[in-house]
């Protein structure tokens, strides 16, 4: 059984990738091998997985949420917890060689939104519903203006 965290996962196509936490190349994820709710399946969430051999390369099997992750992972790297929360993975500012920022994968509205609901409901289950929205609502229209989610 090989552990790592998921690089991104696209639910409306399906896949995504998990770099593995020996190193090496990211294996290919479907949907189809998942073991845990798709909802579950986000960049940054900690899997346990098989590894094959498929058409195209490394492909996980039998892929299921890490003992450590439980119900809420931890952010992805580089990512900073909100005010007032603390993140177990530490949250470098990460550079390329040239000193730019590096890519990341930008979200679409909706998986930014589906993230940022279960983030509050795992850390904050008693916000009521009103709460929930407002504080989404802003935390979209913060994400679209920083460029990680768009339409």
């Amino acid at each position: 059984m090989a552990a790592g965290r998921v690089v991104r996962f696209d639910g409306a196509r399906g896949y995504g990738f998990i770099a593995p936490e020996h190193g090496g190349e990211d294996v290919f994820l479907h949907a189809n091998d998942l073991l845990v709710p798709e909802s579950l399946v986000h960049a940054g969430v900690a899997v346990e997985f098989e590894i094959e051999d498929g058409d195209r390369g490394l492909k996980a099997s039998s892929v299921r949420l890490s003992k450590a992750a439980e119900f809420a992972s931890a952010p992805a790297r580089g990512a900073v917890a909100p005010a007032g929360l603390s993140s177990s993975v530490p949250s470098p500012s990460p550079r390329t060689e040239d000193g730019e920022d590096p890519l990341c994968d930008v979200l679409s509205v909706a998986e930014y939104t589906r993230s940022v609901t279960e983030l509050l409901l795992a850390t904050a289950p008693e916000l009521t519903g009103k709460q929930v929205l407002e504080i989404r609502r802003q935390l979209v229209q913060f994400g679209r203006s920083h460029g990680w989610a768009e339409d």
